[in-house]
């Protein structure tokens, strides 16, 4: 039976969220339970992609990325794929009537890993469009259910969400992005000059960021408000840490929040929610 496969692809799609984030997982339990497997759905397939470009050294990374795409579009076209990942997405964006639009700019973000790029501030803006900003549309067309005027009213909000924690990503990962990979995303910032001055003006930007989203928070289904408030604490308590942390260390190690602190984190910030949040 059809069925049994469909639950079978959300279940991979899961597994795959959970053996790669802990924090994403925690905040995707939060959620109500009828969105949880198209949002595992929408991770599973943004973390294929990533892995890809960030992991399959000795492969050829441009050639699996062309086939990704066609086999994405393929399933979407077909309504089915024997891709387990993709089947989950592929059912997800019927669903939820995802914008395919959100879905180029994704691939297209990818893609630009490829390559090596000297970030200006136009390219830098365009990359956390695709990787960050449209990943958190597609889940805000789950969080909403298809009500095009509450996906237009939370839309800005659910923009900056993303593009805060993936700002917050780049100082995280600036050790191995930098020394492994060959990437620097910060616009015009060279990483050998890298110092508490640029990483201020960086957090500075990223804090804006965060005092929008957490306006748009509130203004959530209560379907998903807690889940994303739980995935807003855990980045902003990573921030917090990476302030404290000097710009050369930023350079030099990767930048961690303990599973213990994160699920302290969750107890506390169901406290919080249940108090004083809207």
């Amino acid at each position: 039976m059809k069925k049994l496969f469909d639950e079978l692809s959300y279940k991979v799609s899961k597994e795959t969220t959970k053996q790669y984030s802990t924090s994403f997982s925690l905040g995707i339990l939060a959620l109500s339970a009828k969105i949880r497997n198209p949002v595992y759905a929408v991770y599973g397939y943004v973390r294929l992609a990533d892995e890809i470009v960030d992991s399959f050294h000795g492969y050829d990374k441009k050639k699996l990325m062309i086939r990704f795409r066609e086999e994405t579009f393929q399933a979407l076209e077909e309504k089915i794929s024997l891709n387990p990942v993709l089947q989950a997405f592929q059912d997800t964006v019927h669903r939820f009537n995802i914008d395919l639009n959100l879905i180029h700019q994704f691939l297209k973000s990818m893609e630009m890993d490829l390559e090596h790029i000297d970030y200006n501030s136009e390219l830098y803006k365009e990359y956390i469009l695709g990787s960050a900003e449209v990943v958190g549309l597609m889940c805000l067309q789950i969080f909403v259910e298809g009500n095009v005027i509450e996906f237009e009213r939370l839309k800005p909000f659910a923009m900056k969400l993303g593009s805060a924690f993936q700002k917050v990503n780049f100082l995280r990962d600036m050790k191995d992005d930098y020394q492994i990979l060959g990437r620097s995303y910060f616009p015009d910032v060279d990483i050998s000059y890298f110092d508490n001055k640029i990483k201020s003006d960086i957090e500075k930007d990223i804090e804006g960021e965060f005092r929008e989203a957490l306006y748009g928070i509130k203004k959530l289904p209560n379907s998903s408000r807690f889940g994303v408030y739980l995935a807003y604490r855990y980045y902003v308590s990573l921030f917090r840490k990476i302030k404290r942390t000097s710009a050369h260390q930023i350079v030099n190690q990767r930048i961690r929040i303990s599973n213990s602190k994160k699920i302290s984190l969750m107890m506390s910030s169901y406290l919080q929610y249940k108090t004083s949040f809207l």
